[in-house]
């Protein structure tokens, strides 16, 4: 399946919350060298600060980040597109990797009025203890939320 045909009837909204999945190619652990994964949030961080995006919550897994943000008015792919593309090349870059960094495609959820916000980032920094990286999510440096998670 083309990039195009997973795009086609893509629907992005302003102001609306999206739980979003990106995967490294292959499932390369990449984000397991700390280094690597503050780099990473770096660039997250970067695209809230030139106010893109609206991040509410995210936990950065060894081969995969997990995102919560409401979109502004650039279009959720295209977020994606700068995101993924930026991220790539500076990682590639710093830390001489070669070859492809992200899977293809990215998995969106438009969470619905009635859907808590609260709840959906709870889930979203859970992650670490459903997998079993940690006891408590106290213990895992790669998470934040714009509210305490209780």
């Amino acid at each position: 399946m083309s990039y195009q045909n997973l795009t086609t009837g893509r629907f992005s909204e302003t102001g609306c919350a999206y739980s979003l999945t990106m995967v490294t190619d292959r499932r390369i652990p990449h984000f397991k060298e700390f280094a690597k994964a503050r780099y990473l949030i770096n660039e997250m961080r970067m695209l809230h600060e030139k106010e893109l995006v609206k991040s509410l919550a995210w936990v950065l897994m060894p081969d995969h980040l997990h995102w919560l943000l409401i979109v502004n008015e650039t279009h959720l792919s295209e977020i994606v597109r700068i995101f993924k593309g930026k991220s790539s090349f500076d990682l590639k870059k710093s830390f001489h990797l070669n070859g492809v960094f992200w899977q293809r495609g990215f998995y969106d959820h438009a969470l619905r009025k009635e859907e808590d916000l609260r709840a959906a980032a709870r889930y979203i920094v859970a992650n670490p203890l459903r997998a079993g990286l940690v006891d408590s999510i106290a213990d895992y440096p790669h998470w934040d939320a714009a509210w305490m998670v209780d």
